[in-house]
This record gives structure tokens, C-alpha cells and sequence, in this order.
């Protein structure tokens, strides 16, 4: 161990001495010449004497863009998550999850909600001077429209820049979480947009790109134009390393903050401290609420015989103790989750629940399942039961599945956990479960989940389907008001008759919410975070600007 941290250490200095690009136009990738600077000089090791304007911070090997800093290619949506950092964006969200405003200084909505006006900034220049329009931001939108590779654009017919600083997007239907959308879509340039323009992008936000070196680093640099409040933490440096690494990296003293895992949550470092945020990264499993016999237009079977049974559903979510499984598995560092938006202005209360293992066995008992050899449940001759699958490599997830199985196996029911490829676990879904990770700032994921796909009989993920539930969310996104549009996802959840949660269909099991762990130079001074949506990402530094050395 101790030759590894010294020689993780010393790959560590020879990447923050490399050279320094300017950060005009962002077009700075490449090394440049200059004497070079150790960890201790640029503020990697002792910060007593060291630079205070900059931050070393190291990230899963995952966050980093594989297609560039392009949002037209990812960057801005899932892991790659984060406030204003490369570009702008025309809305964020606020501490509290709801709209606030970056570019844009007003937003308006048609009755029908197929037009929305957005009025932007006037005092806006890219890193290359050149000044952002309402010209850039329709470009941007109807590249992303044609282009996208991760969101979905399909509501957005045309936008369209009215003048100089208004912008009116023409949508396909009606969309009423479309600020969230406009939180996540970074503004480019249409006069230096290309192909290359993730390599090199050009934004007008709080940072501009220095230099990335792939599979390595990322230098982001203040933007000296910003036109908000000047970043205090000048320079952010970016390591991309596995769990291992970030550790060994954080003994040699060559991080100043770097995720972590639940596994090194017990131990102490001289000079770091221990930091536990608050997510919406969730993990759950799907549970088929149709019996088997059907395929889909793959041939893929559909359907599971046990699971199909809304009572065998409603007894394994009361008869699972979250608050176990997070001292088991996560080690103290997680919260119970009862929905995919846990702590949303959305979330719906109704989808507590609490572990209730007599209820558990008068269920499956209601359901025909009686206790039989071996302690495991039969009914006509079959046994209680159904196969857990996770994503091979994964660690936690692997755990959470073993730990259900072994709860479950209390209530008589019978788990096979085994690992696979997302290849086959997209597949077995479809009839059986599969341990899922979740959560986003968004109300879309309960619709992406829980409605019936267009054009299919089912949601997408799982065998599903519920005219009401659907109809409630059709209802939310077509709805005028945004924040009236919240009800009517909490109605989706349980509207008193229906709906998702423990009392309704309980399509879907949720688990925990995993805390979000890094390890932090005691002397650094992270700004207040949100709530972290899914993944180790880019929302660690979604407010880096804002942070300080004591």
C-alpha cells in the first residue's frame, strides 16, 4: 500500500505541474512550457502557505464527459449535472429544488403551455467576446432538438430568437417542467460551434476549460468576463480515479476534496475530514405486476407469476427494514427511500411506509402464500420467490441485493441475487427484478419509470401500466402553472383511490438513498450543496465557486 500511495502520489504531481493554457476562447488542451509547480506550490499538499484560490478535487472515472463538455452530448445531464460551470444555462434550481434564474430575467407561458417566452440577459459575452444573443440560445436549442444523444426534445417544436434578448420556444405539446429542462441545456456559441466544439468549448459561465487531458484531468479557470459574482476558488482541478486511487491519493495529501466509498468510511486521515451530503440517489427494484405469458416485439418474456400479485408486492415493502440496510450496507451513511423523489417538491408523503413484518405475512398469507418446507412460501405447488439482479462490478448494489434477500427470506420468500451486464439486466427486468439507481432534479423521472410507454402496452422499465396514473402525469406536464403541476405528480403517487405507492400498485420497491461521501481537507471550506441527484458526479462542484480555505 505504501508503494502504491507513493507512486499514485508522484503520477499526481507530474499532472498538476503540467503546463498551463490561456483560458480565452477555451481552446487551451494542449501543455505549454514554464517551470513547473509541485502539489505543495499549486495548494495540493500543506495549505498553509499554499495557493488558496485553487482546489484539487478528485472524481469517479465515470463523471468524466467520454463525448466532451457539449451539451448536446451529455454534458450538463445525468452525472454531468452541475450549476453554470463551462456554460450558461437559462434557468437553475434553488436550494429548495424550484426555478431560479441564470441567463434568463423572465419566463412566461402560454394558456395552452405550447409557447414559452424567455427573456434573457443583455450583458452576456462567451470567453471569446463575442456577446450571447437569443440567437445562440435558439441555435442551441434546435441542435439539441436534432442532435441530443441523452435528453428527450421531442415536446420542443421550434425555438425562435424574437429579438436580441428574447427567445420563444414553439412546443409540440404541452410541457410544463420545461424549466427544469432549461436548467440543464448549456448555451453555445453558432458562430464557434463545430464538431470539435466539446474539446474545445466555449461558454460564457463561471469557468472556462484550461486544459483536459483525457482519462486523466480536467483545469477549469475563472472567467474573467463572468458577469456574475467573480468566482473566490480561481483554478479547479479535476482527477479522474477509481475508488482505490482517490484514496491513496487523499494519504499522499495530493487531493484537497475526493469521493469516496462506504468502505473507507471508517477510517482517519491527518488533515481530512470525513463529508456526508444529502441525494436523491436512490436504488430500488422493479417488481412485473403482470403474470408471464406474453413477450414483447423482441420475443423478451414478460410477466412474473409471484410478483404479479399486488399483495406479494405490498408485503415485501413493509417487510423490508430500510434502517437495517443502511447500518448494513451502508454503514450508517444513507436514508431510507420510500419513492424515485425522495425530498422533491413533488414527493408525495403518502409513499412512507413503515417495516411492518407481521403485516408482511398476513399479506402474503391474503395472497395464497403459505409458509412451507424449508421456510420458504408455497402456493400450488411453487415456491415464493424471484431472481434480484445487479449490475456486476457493483459493489453496493451487489450488497443491497444480498442484504434484501436475506430480509426477504424472513418473510419466507426466496431470492437469487445474481450479478450481469446492463445488456441482460435491461432484458430481465421484464420479468424479474433488477436492482436500479435513480434520482433527478426533475419531475420527468416519475414519468420516465411509471407511464405506460408511447406506443407500448407497459412502462418502459417494467411491466406496468395504469390509466389513471398516466393520465395524472399527462395532466402535470400539460398544466399551465408549474408549481400547480406538482400536486398532480403527488396524485400520480396516491390520489386517495390509486396510484404507485403502498397502498396503490407498488410497482416498484425503493430501498435507500445513498449519501454522497468525500473526504475534505479540514481547512477547505465547501459551500452549503443541494440535494445530489444520482451518481458521484459534477454536482460536488455545482457551487465551487462559492468555496473557500479557512
Amino acid at each position: 500500500m505504501k508503494k502504491r500511495d507513493r507512486a499514485i502520489g508522484a503520477g499526481l504531481i507530474l499532472l498538476l505541474a503540467a503546463g498551463t493554457a490561456a483560458c480565452a476562447g477555451g481552446r487551451g488542451t494542449e501543455p505549454s512550457g514554464g517551470q513547473s509547480q509541485t502539489a505543495e506550490e499549486r495548494g495540493g499538499g500543506s495549505r498553509g502557505t499554499g495557493d488558496r484560490e485553487s482546489v484539487v478535487v478528485v472524481m469517479d472515472p465515470a463523471s468524466e464527459p467520454a463525448s466532451g463538455f457539449d451539451p448536446a452530448y451529455g454534458w450538463g445531464a445525468g452525472e454531468h449535472v452541475h450549476e453554470p460551470l463551462i456554460q450558461s444555462t437559462l434557468t437553475v434550481t434553488t436550494a429548495d429544488l424550484e426555478i431560479g434564474y441564470d441567463l434568463a430575467t423572465d419566463v412566461r407561458v402560454s394558456e395552452d403551455g405550447l409557447t414559452w417566452t424567455v427573456d434573457i440577459r443583455d450583458d452576456v459575452k462567451f470567453t471569446d467576446g463575442e456577446p450571447l444573443t437569443a440567437e445562440d440560445v435558439a441555435f442551441t436549442y434546435n441542435t439539441l432538438r436534432d442532435t441530443s444523444s441523452v435528453n428527450d426534445f421531442t415536446m420542443l417544436k421550434e425555438a425562435r430568437a424574437v429579438d436580441g434578448d428574447t427567445v420563444e420556444f414553439s412546443m409540440n405539446r404541452p410541457y410544463s417542467i420545461w424549466p427544469y429542462t432549461m436548467a440543464v441545456v448549456g448555451i453555445v456559441p453558432e458562430h464557434a460551434y463545430g464538431p470539435d466544439y466539446g474539446e474545445h468549448p466555449i461558454g460564457s459561465g463561471r469557468y472556462c476549460l484550461k486544459q483536459w487531458d483525457k482519462g486523466q484531468q480536467v483545469i477549469l479557470e475563472a472567467n474573467p468576463e463572468y458577469y456574475g459574482e467573480a468566482p473566490t476558488i480561481r483554478q479547479v482541478t479535476i482527477l479522474f480515479m477509481e475508488e482505490d486511487g482517490a484514496f491513496a491519493a487523499v494519504m499522499a495529501g495530493q487531493a484537497d476534496l475526493a469521493y469516496t466509498a462506504v468502505s473507507y468510511g471508517d477510517q482517519q486521515v491527518d488533515g481530512y475530514e470525513l463529508l456526508a451530503f444529502d441525494t436523491v440517489d436512490n436504488r430500488g427494484f422493479n417488481l412485473p405486476a403482470i403474470p408471464s405469458g406474453e413477450t414483447d416485439d423482441r420475443g423478451v418474456p414478460l410477466g412474473n407469476d409471484f410478483t404479479c400479485d399486488r399483495n406479494v408486492r405490498r408485503a415485501i415493502n413493509v417487510g423490508i427494514d430500510r434502517e437495517r440496510m443502511i447500518q448494513n450496507v451502508l454503514g450508517g451513511y444513507g436514508t431510507a427511500a420510500y419513492s424515485v423523489c425522495d425530498k422533491m417538491p413533488w414527493y408525495s408523503e403518502e409513499s412512507e411506509v413503515a417495516y411492518d413484518p407481521e403485516q408482511a405475512a398476513e399479506l402474503l398469507d391474503r395472497a395464497g402464500w403459505v409458509m412451507g418446507s424449508g421456510g420458504i412460501r408455497e402456493k400450488d405447488g411453487k415456491r415464493a420467490g424471484f431472481t434480484l439482479t445487479y449490475a456486476a462490478g457493483d459493489s453496493v448494489r451487489q450488497a443491497l441485493s444480498e442484504e434484501t434477500a436475506n430480509q426477504l427470506r424472513e418473510l419466507g420468500i426466496e431470492v437469487q441475487v445474481e450479478g450481469a451486464g446492463w445488456d441482460v439486466a435491461y432484458d430481465r427486468a421484464q420479468s424479474g427484478a433488477v436492482l436500479w439507481g435513480w434520482g433527478a432534479h426533475t419531475p420527468m423521472e416519475l414519468y420516465n419509470i411509471y407511464h405506460t410507454a408511447a406506443g407500448g402496452s407497459y412502462a418502459r422499465y417494467s411491466p406496468y401500466s395504469n390509466e389513471t396514473v398516466d393520465s395524472l402525469m399527462d395532466q402535470a406536464l400539460a398544466c399551465s402553472d408549474l408549481e400547480e403541476s406538482y400536486e398532480l405528480w403527488k396524485q400520480a403517487q396516491w390520489n386517495g383511490e390509486t396510484g404507485v405507492t403502498q397502498d396503490g400498485d407498488i410497482p416498484w420497491i425503493w430501498l435507500v438513498n445513498i449519501d454522497h461521501l468525500y473526504w475534505s481537507r479540514t481547512d477547505l471550506q465547501v459551500a452549503e450543496q443541494k440535494i445530489h441527484p444520482h451518481g458521484h458526479g459534477w454536482s460536488i462542484v455545482n457551487n465551487v465557486d462559492r468555496w473557500s480555505w479557512k
